[in-house]
């Protein structure tokens, strides 16, 4: 009687004390900052359930902007940075903030428009003459302005066409400061052109009458870069298990997860890491 009362009484104690302690699997994860079209496009739902599976690890995605998920990682605020701005990259892990950048997949850019096509650019493949005939047509054009690698992108290529787009702000340039998708929506309901990566127009179920008016562009190639957040900057980042996250995405396996990620029967992205081959 006085035994069982004792194993009883050790049991509750055992109980007690590792009923307040996260267990090693629940610990298993790891953070990754990174951008709308990784998430919008489907593409997240897809690889990481394959990843997790090979290696127990749960892969939390935080989708945001890529500047937005720059600033977050410079913060310690995720293990990993998954994103497309290759110069902002380059400077985070410079600043010493990432371990070393390596490029993953790239797709490409292109302007959605309306059937009716007011700036008459339709079909174009010369990126920097449409957005100079959207400008003098005042067509509208609706813009993320949320510092986003497309964002980013949208800018540069203002500016090579030799163009201030803040002029018309308010007017036929019109900001919704928000995501892909969302920026999609509004553009599509004011009849405006946007900008987008080409996964997320695929992935987007309300066209209506939109078509790509310009593709092909060789200034329109889409990089997409992985880092590991820097440990000794903050020691709290999961290294170990970001960095198998980061080996796996640029491995063999991991890249041809990618390439076989497909919607309605068209490839999202293409993988192109110097890695994949190992």
């Amino acid at each position: 009687m006085i035994r069982r009362a004792f194993l009883a009484l050790a049991a509750a104690v055992l109980t007690t004390v590792f009923a307040g302690q996260p267990s090693f699997a629940e610990d298993k994860f790891i953070v990754v900052q990174s951008t709308t079209s990784t998430q919008n496009s489907g593409l997240f739902d897809y690889l990481l359930p394959i990843f997790q599976e090979k290696t127990g690890i749960e892969v939390r995605v935080v989708a945001v902007g890529t500047g937005q998920a720059i600033k977050n990682a410079a913060n310690g605020d995720g293990d990993v940075l998954f994103v497309h701005s290759k110069p902002s990259e380059e400077k985070f892990v410079a600043d010493g903030l990432g371990v070393s950048r390596s490029d993953v997949m790239y797709n490409d850019f292109v302007i959605v428009g309306p059937a009716n096509d007011p700036a008459g650019v339709a079909g174009s493949k010369d990126v920097v003459e449409s957005l100079k005939k959207i400008a003098d047509a005042k067509a509208p054009f609706a813009y993320r302005g949320d510092d986003s690698g497309t964002h980013k992108a949208e800018l540069r290529l203002w500016k090579a066409a030799g163009i201030d787009p803040s002029e018309g702000s308010g007017d036929w340039y019109r900001e919704t400061g928000s995501g892909m998708g969302a920026t999609l929506n509004t553009g599509t309901g004011m009849g405006a052109y946007v900008m987008t990566d080409r996964a997320t127009w695929i992935s987007f179920g309300n066209k209506g009458d939109y078509k790509v008016a310009v593709e092909g562009d060789p200034i329109l190639f889409n990089q997409y870069g992985i880092i590991l957040v820097n440990p000794e900057v903050h020691a709290h980042v999961k290294a170990d298990l970001g960095q198998q996250f980061v080996d796996w995405v640029l491995s063999k396996e991991g890249q041809q997860a990618i390439a076989d990620y497909k919607v309605d029967g068209q490839q999202l992205f293409f993988p192109n890491s110097d890695k994949g081959s190992s």
